[in-house]
């Protein structure tokens, strides 16, 4: 669809956007939109997706909130100019950082967290001083419907937009010149993005997913381990794309693991998950039954029940998986959990390095060299030691994938800078000029040897 980017971007033109008490002002009035339509959002959240309302809040409502107070606290710093040291070839003279927004950038956002996905981005959108489009999933409608109601009612649409539809109306999007794309969604819809933004050599931010991997250690604590992984797989019914997609673990401990994995799923959902008002569903009846034809059923030892009419899929624990299951060709996306026994690390170390780059990477570990070797050795868009998720959760730390997973890094300053321009300034003194620049250069060559060397 053709949108009249020229309205956006005479807005943006006439530097309206780019003033620290403007990008104030807009981050307050986000802020408010969220707090008034709290409700709303749980109850978009849980027609959609069945996201129970601590969840929703937790995830999506509270993230956001947090993501704009930590945007207002730092803005002020990340716009100042940012001074560095100046080579001695340009002496006399000042060097410094300009960070000025791009102009026009076009977000597209996934269903598995509609609002966070789609209001973080925008967060950062309007933090850096550009204006925004908006593409959300048509996959979750009543989320759609209600941040195109918050956000087209309450924003000057030649400033912030969303645009609602399907699959035509993001390629028709597509055609359109932005300044920056921003994409959150799989592997293979990013490869397609990849190709549009080449026409106009638009930069571009790709947050993809993958096979994040877990690998369990005869050191770390057994209990904690099952704990942490189930709770960042579970989460969201495993619609996450940095969640646990498999687990290696250590032969020795293999089979404490799996039993106390299942202890914790009843410890959180007791004995029949699917039926616990905290257990999540599946999007839709096509990933649904895209995830029910995963489960070999002589490799479940635990779980495997669904119910088609909830959508929801039982926690399902694989054991004795191999690299040649259909379960391991491709991100799962789902509340399955494969279990793949090791003896030799080097050997799991260069299966993951044989694969493609993981979004994600958690080691459960008590050997501080076993830690520095897997940070070492294998190639990941970030990761967490003893846990799950957390890294997510850093605004000091650069969030995003390498090659398959993603392009671009987010969050916090990364965030600040993957939006904005980077503009190198030498401010040169007109005080003394150094005559052994300028021809003619006889007899200058052994002085400028003495001040370059």
């Amino acid at each position: 669809m053709k949108i009249n980017i020229e309205n956006i971007k005479k807005l943006f033109n006439s530097n309206a956007t780019k003033s620290y008490s403007y990008r104030v002002a807009m981050l307050d009035k986000l802020y408010n939109i969220i707090k008034q339509n709290e409700q709303e959002i749980i109850d978009a959240l849980n027609d959609d997706l069945g996201k129970s309302e601590t969840e929703a809040y937790i995830t999506e409502i509270a993230a956001m909130k947090s993501e704009i107070k930590y945007y207002k606290s730092n803005l002020k710093k990340f716009m100042q100019p940012e001074r560095v040291s100046t080579t001695k070839t340009i002496f006399p003279a000042k060097s410094y950082i300009l960070r000025e927004p791009k102009g026009v950038v076009l977000i597209i956002s996934p269903w598995n967290y509609p609002f966070y996905l789609s209001i973080t981005p925008l967060i950062l959108a309007i933090a850096t001083g550009n204006c925004a489009i908006i593409k959300p999933s048509e996959i979750s409608k009543k989320s759609t419907l209600l941040l195109e109601k918050m956000i087209n009612e309450s924003f000057d649409n030649n400033y912030i937009k969303v645009v609602s539809g399907g699959v035509e109306t993001t390629n028709g999007l597509l055609e359109n010149r932005f300044d920056h794309i921003f994409f959150t969604g799989s592997t293979t819809v990013g490869r397609i993005i990849m190709q549009k933004a080449a026409t106009h050599l638009t930069p571009i931010t790709l947050e993809l997913g993958g096979k994040s991997p877990v690998i369990v250690d005869h050191t770390a604590d057994i209990k904690l381990a099952a704990k942490r992984i189930v709770w960042g797989k579970l989460l969201n019914a495993g619609q996450t794309c940095i969640a646990p997609d498999y687990v290696y673990a250590h032969l020795s401990i293999k089979d404490e693991l799996i039993k106390a994995m299942i202890s914790t799923i009843h410890a959180f959902y007791l004995e029949n998950p699917i039926e616990h008002i905290d257990y999540q569903r599946v999007v839709n009846e096509k990933h649904f039954n895209r995830i029910i034809e995963l489960i070999k059923k002589e490799n479940v030892v635990y779980g495997g029940n669904y119910d088609i009419n909830t959508l929801k899929i039982e926690p399902t624990i694989l054991d004795n998986v191999t690299l040649d299951d259909k379960v391991m060709q491709d991100e799962i996306f789902g509340p399955l959990m494969p279990i793949l026994p090791y003896n030799d690390l080097t050997e799991v170390i260069n299966n993951i390095k044989n694969g493609e780059k993981p979004l994600s990477l958690y080691i459960f570990t008590n050997d501080e060299a076993i830690k520095k070797r897997i940070n070492n050795e294998v190639s990941f868009g970030g990761g967490t030691i003893n846990d799950t998720l957390q890294h997510l959760l850093n605004d000091n730390l650069p969030f995003g994938g390498i090659g398959n997973s993603g392009i671009g890094k987010y969050h916090g300053r990364f965030g600040f800078d993957e939006l904005s321009n980077l503009k190198s300034i030498v401010d040169k003194s007109t005080k003394f000029d150094i005559f052994l620049r300028y021809p003619p250069y006889k007899g200058k060559l052994k002085f400028l040897k003495l001040f370059l060397k």
